[in-house]
């Protein structure tokens, strides 16, 4: 924190969560402690590119009607959102309820969104009947006729068809259902924007711009197209056959990424404003970091971007490195990026680095690409306040390319609050968050 900020905490008083395994706490951090995965075949499509249909799918979140009880002050706005944009308002507004904020008496014009939110893509039959428009003979295989879209194709679209898919609804939305308006901003950085999402409603609220900041993230895989670029673009892993035992973050004999989808939302506030309307503190957040790097032949450097978010946040938090009670790492089952994470901990952490617990919750949810940074910090904080750290699941073989000490079989007990919880993209983007439970 700067010097005029170091006295001004901001504090965690609402948490929601739409996640693989379970929504709200009270499911999530129950599953965490019987060790359960939420990665299955899915439910929602009977084919995609993900090998066998496996993924992390929030399964309670397919009925129509269970979907309208969570989305209630929302109802006539569901036909205006993707599946994407629905778990993201609806963990939204589950944070706010279990916030126990009373938005009639809050000012409204000092409660802020801050929400990030992947690239969101229509699925293909929603285009079918206008891209059929633009084919002259669909017996022959004759090419797209690009000139004949905006007056042929584009009539078969539904006139609001674009509004289902725009990566700053889900904070336009979430604005309206609770009369926020204050600072309203979106976030396209997939496994970074979690933490970025964070640091940024922190700041708003220390320079006094907003009094409560709802900050979450919203993101899935689970899709037609975006399975297939997962597919293309990504090492998925295709064993062992057990669906729960196929993502294995640094373990030796993992085989690549799961594909996920889920959303969470942590409401915001400054604690003396918390204290003030006696609310329930659930954590802290006390820094914030983040990083893009590239080497010289302008690939990503996730190793660099790592160490550099994760020095920034402890900065921001003025802590050291042996004050992190544990390390929620991005642990992705990825051959190539858990070695360069284990190596990003290390050059942060020193020799202290092979001894600070390590966790991944991803080998209980998946990659849900910009839903999974709220998601994961969420999860310690609720381990935390029973003490414990959620062991990484099938983490059987240790890696030796990966020398940390991951959690594992058993949760961690655990005297010390404070994690250190980091994601990274693809693109070499990353961010990081320092957190304490209370």
């Amino acid at each position: 924190m700067t010097e005029s900020s170091s006295q001004r905490q901001i504090v965690i008083t609402g948490i929601g969560l739409f996640t693989p395994i379970g929504i709200g706490v009270d499911a999530v951090r129950q599953h965490l402690a019987d060790r359960i995965s939420g990665i299955s075949h899915i439910e929602l499509l009977a084919h995609t590119a993900s090998p066998d249909n496996i993924a992390g799918e929030v399964s309670e979140f397919t009925d129509s009607n269970v979907r309208k009880v969570y989305l209630r002050k929302q109802r006539k706005g569901i036909k205006l959102m993707c599946r994407e944009i629905q778990l993201g308002v609806a963990a939204a507004l589950q944070a706010v309820d279990h916030s126990r904020l009373n938005l009639d008496s809050l000012d409204s014009r000092r409660l802020g969104v801050e929400y990030g939110a992947g690239l969101m893509l229509t699925p293909p039959q929603v285009l079918a009947d206008a891209v059929v428009r633009c084919v002259e003979d669909m017996s022959r295989p004759l090419p797209f006729q690009y000139d004949a879209w905006g007056n042929q194709g584009m009539a078969e679209l539904e006139p609001l068809w674009l509004l289902c898919y725009l990566p700053n609804m889900p904070a336009c939305h979430i604005g309206i259902a609770v009369d926020a308006q204050g600072p309203n901003n979106s976030l396209t950085m997939d496994e970074a924007s979690g933490g970025v999402a964070l640091g940024e409603a922190c700041r708003i609220i220390l320079r006094d711009s907003a009094d409560v900041m709802i900050a979450g993230t919203t993101g899935s895989r689970i899709h037609p197209t975006k399975a297939m670029q997962a597919y293309l673009w990504d090492k998925l892993a295709t064993t062992p056959d057990d669906p729960q035992k196929r993502c294995r973050p640094f373990d030796a004999d993992r085989s690549g990424e799961v594909i996920g989808e889920g959303a969470a939302a942590l409401v915001l506030e400054e604690e003396a404003h918390a204290k003030a309307r006696q609310a329930t503190i659930y954590g802290r957040l006390l820094g914030y970091g983040s990083s893009c790097a590239v080497d010289q032949q302008r690939r990503p450097s996730y190793r660099t971007a790592l160490a550099n978010a994760m020095r920034s946040a402890l900065k921001t938090a003025g802590l050291a490195p042996e004050d992190i009670g544990h390390v929620n790492a991005h642990g992705c089952g990825s051959v190539v990026i858990d070695e360069q994470e284990a190596r990003a901990i290390l050059d942060v952490f020193g020799e202290h680095g092979r001894s600070v617990p390590v966790t991944s919750i991803k080998s209980y949810i998946g990659n849900s690409s910009a839903g999974c940074g709220i998601q994961e910090l969420a999860a310690s904080l609720l381990s935390l306040q029973r003490g414990q750290v959620p062991p990484t699941l099938n983490h059987e073989t240790p890696d030796p390319n990966c020398p940390l000490n991951v959690v594992h079989g058993e949760p961690l007990e655990l005297d010390n609050h404070v994690v250190l919880s980091v994601n990274v993209t693809r693109m070499g983007q990353a961010s990081a968050v320092v957190a304490e439970a209370i």
